[in-house]
């Protein structure tokens, strides 16, 4: 085990690095010249100041030279400083963000895999039923709902017009932020940010059960006389869980994506507020930082995932 955990994350190490180069290479082939962001736009500058601008962040160097000298300086630990944030380290900046993000994606992840399951499981005890079409009528329209327009959607419904829940942000301005009044604000970001990934993992969990339910040993389970009730959840479900299980762990990189449209539309203080911002601003520094962050806690995500496929099933060996 500790051997593949090594492997994992020299692959994880590696994948880091090629998402830093790619995201690198694209923020130089946008419109534009990077020292523009180092501009102040009310302060005029001679094509001689700009050179010596351009010369002391050495964006007058090749390409692959201002990649390897980025790389070495974040081996180190350092990421640069904010361009729109008076000179704030970047790294402090990401560090400050993944708390509220890791809430609200852990939120949203626990609910869709408890909802997935249990609407899985429903469907498959109750095969071709009213109720079984009627989730997967749901589980469908999860599917294809694009994370922007649930957002749109659920705070224009719950928050505007039924006042349910607060339109935006992690607490409400000059109250007090208690856990109360955060959990007030997570509800709604969370329960649509977990529409995506609960629709899925229903799916999955559906058609695995099924599968499951007519092996032989089920039958057999039956034919002794076990209640139906422990053949699924003692016989049936554990081996079900197995696909499930990497499924939730592929869909931890799709869920950073919808938290990032989440998070712009309810104002939300996650790294994905703060990634939109930045790409707004040009502030090349913190993209890079925030790309880099959000880069491994996917990677560390599903070496988890992996490490608990193999706890769930004694007969997947680790080598």
């Amino acid at each position: 085990m500790l051997r593949f955990c090594l492997r994992r994350l020299a692959i994880g190490a590696a994948m880091l690095v090629a998402l830093s180069l790619l995201v690198f290479v694209l923020l130089r082939l946008t419109p534009g010249d990077p020292a523009d962001a180092y501009i102040n736009p009310t302060v005029p500058m001679s094509p001689a100041d700009v050179a010596a601008l351009r010369t002391r962040l050495g964006l007058d160097l090749p390409l692959p030279v201002q990649y390897l000298a980025w790389l070495a300086r974040a081996l180190s630990g350092d990421l640069g400083f904010s361009l729109q944030r008076f000179g704030e380290p970047v790294l402090g900046l990401v560090l400050s963000r993944i708390g509220p993000t890791l809430l609200l994606m852990g939120a949203a992840l626990g609910l869709a895999i408890v909802v997935g399951i249990l609407a899985g499981i429903a469907g498959a005890v109750r095969r071709n039923s009213g109720t079984d079409v009627s989730l997967s009528v749901l589980a469908l329209v999860g599917i294809s709902s694009p994370a922007f327009l649930t957002a749109l959607i659920g705070v224009y419904l719950f928050a505007v017009k039924l006042h349910w829940a607060p339109a935006g942000g992690m607490t409400t301005p000059g109250g007090a932020a208690g856990p109360g009044d955060v959990l007030a604000h997570l509800v709604l970001p969370a329960l649509l940010l977990s529409i995506g990934q609960a629709a899925p993992i229903m799916r999955y969990m559906r058609a695995s059960l099924l599968e499951v339910m007519s092996q032989d040993y089920v039958r057999t389970a039956r034919a002794k006389g076990v209640r139906e009730r422990w053949v699924i959840l003692k016989h049936a479900l554990r081996n079900a869980l197995l696909p499930v299980v990497t499924l939730i762990g592929s869909t931890i990189g799709i869920a950073v994506g919808g938290a990032i449209f989440i998070e712009s539309v309810f104002n939300w203080p996650g790294m994905g507020l703060l990634l939109v911002k930045a790409v707004e601003s040009r502030d090349y520094p913190v993209i890079m930082g925030a790309t880099l962050v959000i880069g491994a806690c996917v990677i560390l995500a599903n070496l988890v995932t992996d490490i608990a496929y193999a706890a769930i099933d004694p007969r997947i060996k680790v080598a």
